[in-house]
């Protein structure tokens, strides 16, 4: 029967097709003429017409992307005026963007034959906030009554909270905190591993705080969903950008509100968000497959890492075209090196071989100027007229000069490396402006990763060795190298230069030496907690270290907070 269905559909859009390419180019010609004469109100009509049976057709052969496209883009043109000024130019702008991936997106149901309207939804929301309108949430295609909650918390382990109300408010800070923490690592693009883990962290926390509360239900989802997340490696859209946004408000109210926040219950659409991220992961891990089997789904066929792929096919260049233009240029770029090694070392140094690199330099400014990378083609250019002078001069360059040169080069591969993941984009060309990072050197990142490395060791078994020392009633035979061991890689921290890591490190041990080791006494759980707490702060932290990327320092704020809540 659904196939029969799916079949008649296809013919349907086949009978159309011609039609279909043929009005969305009469739209983009009737939209392109009022760009040129503002005053046209007869094109900018026939644009509008065009958009609204381009809405009729696809109503008729049932794509819901494509109807809801368009019914935006008519929005659109309605609220452009005949003789439109200058600052309607992000609405045109919009406006034909959206004609474009229209016409992309007819060309793949073609070769698909499948309605994905998820991958029109970016473009969609991109219409409305041209227009000052609150985007769709993620989950905007997918139909699914939440009414009907199940335990969300039954397959999750959550300790419960059995401390004051003062120990409450405490933890509560520091969970939020956390979340604070995720979400601007979210919101920045730093590390979405560690952002992840802190977002899971902080919603058990949460979720211990409102335990047996309505809203505890939504801290558990909120926790198997960024584990899910992390598992299956799901990027942060603009759209989920915006739901941990939201989710972030229900953090703010445990701790100013107090436990009569978590009385409430999560609204329907937050959760049918949160469930369509499960839906998508294509995950079958117990715990996600018996949330969608409360509500009669099975793991999305159409993943997301496959919705991301096909979505690279709709909006511009795609990854895999960014990697071989970056691998080209770092090929050039390596050649390049290579002759700037031989100079260095004094090896046959022959004048001849400036002018080749100054070829090469030229060569890069040019394809990067083609790429709009202007920044890094001016410097590219200004090291190559360097060696056209010395060459002039007959004189190889000093040790200083080389220095600067190489320096150069090294920025220009650092930029050239991050396009894979930042694009071709304004923030990738100010690399060129900004001061390389003192961690380019190949020896001192070598240290770096052996730091990094002795690091996570150390602090994986510092949290090993406190659990077994709780699970063994407080035997201090479990802590007794710990102390010796973190002041290691205190060592290690101080050597390549970071010494906020260096510092929370300490206090972590001088902690559990006074705390644990030192005192006659059993340390309160809350004291074991925030150790532990800090401890998994600075491993987060520690995993940037040796990595093209900036560090959180907010991650070492974190690990102070932990401390200096419960006094240590």
């Amino acid at each position: 029967m659904v196939q029969s269905s799916l079949a008649t559909k296809s013919q349907s859009f086949d009978l159309v097709k011609n039609e279909i390419e043929q009005t969305i180019r009469q739209a983009e010609s009737s939209l392109e003429r009022f760009q040129e004469n503002r005053e046209s109100g007869e094109d900018l009509q026939n644009c509008v017409d065009f958009i609204n049976q381009l809405r009729g057709i696809f109503i008729l052969v049932e794509l819901r992307g494509g109807t809801l496209l368009c019914q935006e883009a008519v929005s659109m043109a309605n609220d452009v005026p005949v003789g439109a000024n200058d600052d309607k130019n992000i609405l045109l702008t919009t406006l034909n963007s959206a004609l474009f991936i229209l016409r992309r997106y007819v060309e793949y149901y073609h070769q698909q034959r499948e309605d994905h309207p998820e991958l029109l939804l970016p473009v969609i929301n991109d219409l409305r906030e041209a227009r000052r309108e609150k985007p769709y949430p993620e989950s905007c295609f997918f139909d699914v009554d939440v009414k009907e909650r199940p335990d969300f918390c039954a397959g999750i382990q959550v300790q419960p909270f059995d401390g004051n109300e003062a120990e409450y408010e405490i933890l509560a800070r520091r969970m939020r905190l956390t979340f604070q923490v995720a979400l601007l690592g979210i919101l920045k693009d730093r590390n979405d591993v560690v952002s992840k883990k802190l977002v899971g962290r902080s919603a058990r926390g949460l979720a211990r705080l409102c335990q047996g509360a309505p809203m505890g239900q939504m801290w558990c989802l909120v926790s198997i969903v960024a584990d899910t997340m992390l598992d299956r490696a799901m990027v942060f859209t603009k759209a989920r950008k915006r739901m941990f946004m939201r989710i972030e408000k229900y953090a703010r109210e445990v701790v100013y509100v107090g436990k009569v926040a978590t009385a409430k219950d999560a609204p329907d659409s937050l959760v049918r968000d949160l469930i369509y991220l499960l839906y998508r992961s294509g995950s079958a891990n117990p715990e996600v497959t018996s949330v969608l089997s409360s509500y009669r789904l099975t793991p999305a066929e159409f993943p997301d890492a496959m919705l991301e792929a096909h979505a690279r096919r709709l909006y511009g260049p795609g990854s895999d075209v960014l990697k071989s233009l970056s691998d080209a240029l770092q090929d050039e770029l390596n050649q390049l090196k290579d002759k700037l090694d031989i100079i260095e070392r004094g090896i046959e140094p022959d004048l001849a071989e400036l002018s080749s690199i100054a070829g090469t330099l030229e060569r890069l400014a040019n394809t990067l100027l083609m790429l709009d990378l202007n920044k890094l083609a001016a410097v590219s250019r200004e090291e190559a007229s360097r060696l056209r002078k010395w060459e002039e001069e007959s004189r190889l360059p000093g040790d200083d000069e080389l220095y600067r040169l190489a320096d150069s080069v090294l920025g220009i591969e650092d930029a050239i490396m991050q396009i894979v993941t930042r694009g071709i984009t304004s923030e990738t060309d100010a690399l060129a402006s900004g001061q390389r990072n003192r961690d380019e050197s190949v020896y001192l990142r070598e240290a770096l990763f052996v730091v990094a490395d002795e690091a996570r060791s150390a602090l994986t078994l510092a949290k090993r060795a406190i659990t077994a020392f709780m699970e063994s009633d407080y035997d201090k035979l479990h802590l007794a190298n710990l102390p010796a061991t973190l002041h290691s890689i205190w060592g290690g921290l101080q050597m390549v230069d970071d010494p906020g890591a260096a510092s929370v490190l300490e206090r972590v041990a001088s902690s559990i030496q006074e705390r644990l080791l030192d005192s006659r006494e059993a340390p309160p759980m809350q004291v074991l907690e925030a150790l532990a707490d800090a401890l998994t702060s600075l491993e987060y932290y520690i995993e940037s270290i040796g990595k093209r990327e900036d560090r959180n320092v907010d991650l070492l704020k974190l690990a102070q907070t932990s401390l200096t809540d419960v006094g240590l």
